[in-house]
């Protein structure tokens, strides 16, 4: 379907996200959510004392990192997800454009093409990925003593340390600038955006016609 602005298009929703994506992106950001908060009970003083029961952070701090990659793994079977997953592993010129156009700041109409997911947008999944797979070790290793050697562990400890740090500040640039797209955020919340911002910010974005649904007489998912 072609983006093109018609007489039409601001009414025109367009649907971004299924209801199974929804729910894996909101369990996922809930579970790193408390992963983050547990993580600053046990590391940074202040908290720490304000918190307190050390015991109880450390439990729900291990079980919400081992439960981390159950959301994504529990909606491998809806194709939707499948689909976007295949999306998002996928780099093309437009791409390179697009990091170019960012690395300039150029922000003029045009500069930055995009699918459905930006350069930015891939980058961010690639780095979550796999810094939650190397936390995840990691964070094994460390409550498991008996798995590895003490020098290991001495070194999951530090990696482990630094990575939830930067992780903590990629996270809060996310959220940043998710709080400066409120159309975005409707996207993930309703699974519907309108043509005239998939047109602005995925102008290559080309998605199965649907009618809105309030047209449909019905609610959004």
């Amino acid at each position: 379907m072609s983006l093109r602005r018609d007489h039409s298009q601001d009414a025109r929703s367009l649907r971004r996200f299924s209801r199974t994506e929804r729910w894996a992106h909101r369990a996922t950001a809930v579970l790193m959510g408390v992963c983050v908060l547990t993580a600053a009970a046990l590391y940074l003083p202040l908290v720490a004392q304000l918190v307190g029961r050390r015991a109880l952070v450390v439990t729900v701090h291990q079980w919400s990192g081992i439960a981390l990659p159950v959301p994504v793994l529990a909606s491998l079977g809806s194709r939707a997800f499948r689909a976007d997953l295949g999306r998002l592993n996928r780099f093309g010129p437009h791409d390179r454009r697009w990091l170019a156009a960012a690395l300039r700041r150029d922000r003029r109409r045009g500069s930055r093409p995009a699918d459905k997911f930006n350069a930015g947008q891939k980058l961010y999944a690639a780095w979550v990925a796999g810094a939650t797979l190397i936390m995840l070790g990691t964070g094994v290793m460390m409550w498991c003593t008996q798995l590895v050697p003490l020098e290991w562990r001495t070194a999951a400890t530090f990696m482990h340390d630094w990575l939830a740090l930067t992780l903590g500040v990629v996270l809060a640039g996310h959220i940043g600038m998710a709080m400066g797209d409120p159309e975005a955020r409707r996207g993930m919340r309703t699974g519907w955006v309108s043509g005239t911002w998939a047109e602005r910010q995925h102008p290559l974005w080309r998605p199965t016609p649907e009618p809105t649904p309030e047209r449909r007489g019905r609610r959004p998912e």
